[in-house]
């Protein structure tokens, strides 16, 4: 299902290359690919792990502090209710705008600090500034991902899987172009995070928008198309991230390894131009067609077209203001549009809530500290870098797989998507072991679970979401939805992490006769710095697993119903209208050739 208009030229002739080039760059296809780039540069939050080391020794944080700000990061990004809100009365662009600015102030006064070219600022004030910057996120995700939801509405799982992929890889794209420009200078990778997203927002305010959706068959296909490219890149960055370990690369050569990632982001372009293509060869045979059929009944009295397919009827929430706190408890069946207080206060919400902060909540809590795991286990700093990059890359794939694979396997063999949710939670509680009991090398491969089912979570709950409560108010609920993962994390991070972090880190002072010095970093170093966190983070993800069985159970007469056959009905009304339209076309243009004969 796809967002029509044809663009330029239409004529029996072809359109001219210019007129071609802006149906291209207008098209829905091309949104599409802005949407990946827009969605590529919106990840930096999850480099925190990157980045926070030089905050917490240029400020003289202690790990309760760095947690804080953590918390207070993820609490801006997830938390985007207002960004959901001013999408439901606004064009998309408006959305992409604000977040291009927040993005750009709060992540410019963090590098002011940490470069200290501003006085040394409160704890409060960073927490704030942090927020400010993540909260860009959140208005990213909004103005282009949820759009381009509404617009591919029976694609949605691989919607979802494909740009919150691109999402996930975000961090070794934007890691390769810092090593590019800055080279070394680990206090210039905040100021990258801050100018280059907002830079890319702006350059697409006008192509990310609510486009009329019209079926068409291959539609799915031509996002596997995209996904292969996707694949392309994430294998290339791999590549780049043994052989960055391996070896010691020069500016030049990490210069030449960003441009090629630059390049491979392009690549979908030519997807576009064939896409267009295909649509204005499509144009012109149904018109030719159309005038062929005109001519040779043009002596006979035209027979009475069949009646359009019906769009199915409205919900019966059509006219339910969105806040009206009458129809909370009544709401409609499952999959019909939801108002924002019915979705809220359902109890297949509350559900989907509760497991998103115990998943989401433990697998960013582990992310968030990777940096300082790795220290504490004594892991050289190259393998610590290599932690943050080999998470961004499976938190791609755990995307990629969980949105492409579940709307496989929900149209196959239906297969439902909150079933997958519960298996991705109870394989993160493997990797949360692997770092509770310090297994030797273990850390590589609990970075590539808790990435993977970190980045699994994601398409999933939006998905489910959006299936459930329908797309109605899905700018909002989808905003709603995220609010759960600062829950988790200031849960399971700031209260149980940091505290038992610190804690360690105490009673290693005292064994060494030390005192800490107001200011200074407090570091902890062996295996029980995490272990008791970690032990912990895994109990409460598997009761996250448990409580999630009973939205399987309770949605399971739901998804072995054919979901999307309001959305089939709409699109083949809308294509059915837009068939009499070319035919009527045609004749018109009959009818004045035979006048002027």
């Amino acid at each position: 299902m796809v967002a029509t208009t044809y663009g330029g030229g239409g004529a029996a002739e072809g359109p001219t290359h210019r007129a071609f080039a802006l149906q291209v760059i207008t098209g829905r296809w091309f949104m599409v690919f802005a949407t990946t780039l827009i969605m590529s540069a919106a990840g930096a939050t999850y480099m925190f792990g990157l980045y926070s080391p030089e905050i917490k020794t240029t400020l003289g944080y202690d790990q309760t502090t760095l947690n804080l700000l953590s918390f207070f990061k993820d609490l801006g990004s997830n938390v985007g209710v207002l960004a959901g809100l001013i999408n439901e009365v606004s064009p998309p662009w408006v959305v992409l705008s604000i977040g291009a600015v927040l993005n750009f102030f709060g992540y410019l006064m963090i590098w002011l600090a940490v470069s200290k070219k501003i006085s040394r600022p409160k704890v409060w004030h960073m927490c704030l500034y942090i927020c400010i910057g993540a909260n860009s996120q959140s208005f990213a995700n909004t103005g282009a991902l949820v759009t381009a939801v509404k617009n591919f509405p029976e694609s949605r799982g691989a919607v979802l899987g494909l740009l919150k992929g691109f999402v996930g890889l975000s961090g070794a794209i934007i890691t390769q172009v810092y090593n590019a420009v800055y080279y070394e200078d680990p206090k210039s990778l905040i100021l990258l995070i801050g100018w280059m997203p907002a830079a890319i927002s702006f350059a697409f305010l006008r192509t990310i928008r609510i486009i009329k959706i019209v079926r068409i068959p291959h539609e799915l296909k031509v996002f596997y198309r995209f996904l292969y490219v996707s694949l392309g890149l994430a294998g290339f960055l791999m590549v780049l991230i043994i052989l960055q370990k391996q070896l010691n690369f020069s500016r030049l050569e990490f210069g030449v390894s960003a441009a090629t990632v630059v390049f491979l982001l392009f690549v979908p372009i030519a997807i576009v131009v064939k896409e267009e293509l295909y649509i204005t060869r499509k144009k012109k045979h149904d018109l030719d067609i159309a005038s062929s059929q005109v001519q040779i009944i043009a002596d006979k009295p035209p027979p009475t077209p069949p009646p359009a397919p019906q769009a199915p009827p409205p919900s019966e929430n059509e006219d339910i203001s969105c806040w009206n706190h009458k129809s909370i408890f009544r709401p409609p069946a499952r999959g019909d549009d939801y108002t924002i207080l019915q979705a809220l206060f359902s109890i297949d919400m509350l559900i989907l809530f509760f497991a998103t902060i115990t998943g989401v909540g433990g697998t960013l809590t582990a992310i968030d500290n990777l940096g300082q795991i790795g220290s504490s286990l004594g892991y050289p700093k190259k393998s610590i870098s290599t932690f943050v990059s080999l998470v961004s890359i499976w938190n791609y794939l755990g995307r990629v797989v969980s949105g492409f694979g579940s709307e496989h396997f929900l149209k196959k063999y239906k297969f439902p998507r909150p079933l997958m949710l519960t298996l991705t939670l109870a394989i993160s509680c493997i990797g949360h072991l692997l770092i509770a009991f310090g297994v030797k090398n273990g850390l590589y491969v609990a970075s590539v679970i808790i990435g993977f089912c970190f980045g699994a979570q994601w398409p999933l709950l939006f998905a489910i979401i959006s299936e459930l409560f329908g797309l109605k108010y899905y700018s909002t609920l989808y905003n709603f939805g995220s609010v759960a993962s600062p829950i988790g994390l200031y849960v399971l991070n700031v209260r149980v992490a940091g505290h038992l972090y610190d804690r360690e880190a105490e009673k290693q002072l005292l064994a060494a006769n030390k005192t800490r010095i107001p200011g200074e970093e407090l570091d902890c170093d062996g295996v029980k710095c995490f272990q008791m966190a970690f032990i912990i983070i895994s109990a409460v993800t598997a009761f996250g697993a448990f409580v999630s069985l009973l939205l399987v159970i309770r949605t399971r007469k739901f998804y072995k119903s054919d979901i999307y056959k309001k959305f089939r009905e709409e699109a083949e009304a809308a294509a059915a209208a837009e068939e009499m339209a070319v035919v009527s076309a045609a004749r018109n243009n009959n009818g004045h050739a035979q006048t002027s004969k």
